[in-house]
């Protein structure tokens, strides 16, 4: 399963909302039911304010990625501005 959220088209929605809504999505849920106990907290993953800054939209930003698992899935977040939710590749 692959959920795609698209944030380059000038929608003022911060990072971890998208990447929240993406796992509400993919989970079936409404996105205010991504939080503990239920389901592990954003920022226990990764620092939400860093990823903000890092992607922060900017005209001439070098093309470049994040990956990292939250709440079970593999989620990408690429400069342009895009959150991809896939289900893990088992090892």
């Amino acid at each position: 399963m692959l959920v795609s959220a698209d944030r380059s088209a000038g929608v003022e929605e911060s990072l971890s909302v998208s990447i929240v809504s993406a796992i509400a999505n993919a989970e079936g849920v409404d996105p205010t039911a991504i939080r503990p106990p239920e389901y592990e907290a954003l920022y226990h993953v990764c620092n939400p304010d860093a990823l903000e800054a890092l992607f922060s939209y900017d005209d001439d930003a070098t093309p470049g990625s994040v990956q990292f698992e939250f709440c079970g899935y593999d989620v990408t977040v690429t400069s342009d501005g895009s959150v991809s939710v896939s289900d893990p590749v088992p090892e």
